[in-house]
């Protein structure tokens, strides 16, 4: 047995040599100990071999696929004690004529005729061997069904984070290319200065998040980028506290999951509220966890509430997606809550 990356687990024709060599000189030597006999022993499973061989890779490569797997279970039970019944007859035939009259040397009395016992006896040898060696095939065969499926989920699980990033990227530049639109039909001279930040968010998240993971470093240099982009744009309107506390490097975490706690709350906090706003933002890191929160002022309730709270947990839902895909449970803890006309955003993730 062997395992490659792409197949899986798999037997060659050497490896059918193999095992059957090791029974057969196996049984030769218990026998011949056992018969203190071992010229006999030999002659016996010479004969004895090719009829265990015939009978297990009938049973898996003919009965059991046409069925055990098609449920026909009757069916299978006559036809493989037919074809054990029809071996016995085939090797009393050669033990009696080809090494000794007496066929059953181990049992009770000697073995002239095809008896009742000697056949149950043999039968149940039979039996033994079959099961065995199916035993072996059915492992294999599920250790290959595990392993296809282990990669069919892995695949399906990086499809579905691949398009849950393309789901925030577009979604991001949307509101930014928005504010700059709003600018520019100002006149302001604040575009040249958002355009190029911009740039660099882009290059960033065009370039920088292909991986699984990024460095924290990077990802909150991110974030810097785009809360820039937004004091730009608020003026002193817009007031962000951004406290960071630990150690950040050679820490990692999954691209553009801090940033898009971010940008949902200028969306819903900034953007939707009148007059001067606060955010805080905190990212404290202690041992292998990163522990980050978020606050944001609720917007104001408008005749368009019904709206907001339809689009207001699309971004949300998608990071709840991303975090229950890309790390397990016990390495991340998400809470999320309204606390005094405050949406509080608190996230423990390991980043180790």
């Amino acid at each position: 047995m062997k395992f490659n990356s792409k197949q899986g687990y798999s037997i060659s024709f050497i490896h059918h040599i193999v095992f059957w060599s090791i029974y057969f000189l196996f049984n030769v030597f218990k026998w011949g100990s056992y018969f203190d006999d071992y010229l006999y022993s030999f002659k016996t499973n010479l004969f004895g071999f090719p009829i265990h061989m015939a009978l297990c890779y009938f049973n898996i490569y003919f009965l059991m696929p046409n069925f055990v797997f098609k449920k026909r279970y009757l069916s299978y039970v006559v036809l493989i004690l037919s074809a054990i019944f029809f071996m016995v007859l085939v090797k009393f035939n050669l033990t009696y004529y080809l090494v000794s009259n007496n066929v059953w040397p181990e049992g009770p009395v000697p073995t002239t005729n095809l008896t009742l016992n000697y056949t149950i006896d043999m039968m149940i040898g039979e039996l033994y061997v079959i099961t065995f060696v199916t035993a072996i095939k059915i492992t294999l065969d599920f250790l290959k069904e595990h392993k296809r499926v282990a990669d069919l989920e892995k695949a399906q699980l990086e499809t579905e984070l691949l398009f849950l990033k393309t789901q925030i990227s577009p979604h991001f530049f949307f509101n930014t290319l928005n504010n700059i639109y709003s600018l520019a039909v100002e006149n302001s001279k604040k575009t040249p200065k958002i355009i190029l930040k911009l740039s660099e968010l882009m290059r960033y998240l065009l370039y920088d998040t292909a991986n699984k993971r990024q460095t924290l470093e990077n990802e909150i240099l991110c974030i810097q980028n785009y809360i820039d982009l937004e004091r730009i744009r608020h003026n002193d309107e817009l007031e962000v506290n951004m406290y960071i506390s630990g150690d950040i490097q050679d820490k990692e975490i999954a691209p553009i999951l801090l940033l898009s706690f971010i940008e949902n709350a200028f969306k819903h906090g900034a953007h939707k509220n009148i007059g001067e706003v606060k955010i805080d933002i905190n990212l404290a890191i202690r041992k292998d966890f990163l522990y980050f929160t978020i606050s944001n002022p609720m917007p104001l309730k408008t005749e368009h509430e019904e709206r907001f709270n339809q689009s207001s947990g699309i971004g949300l839902e998608n990071v709840k997606k991303r975090l229950a895909l890309g790390y397990s449970k016990n390495n991340y803890k998400l809470i999320i809550k309204n606390d005094d006309n405050m949406f509080v955003v608190k996230l423990k993730i390991k980043v180790a």
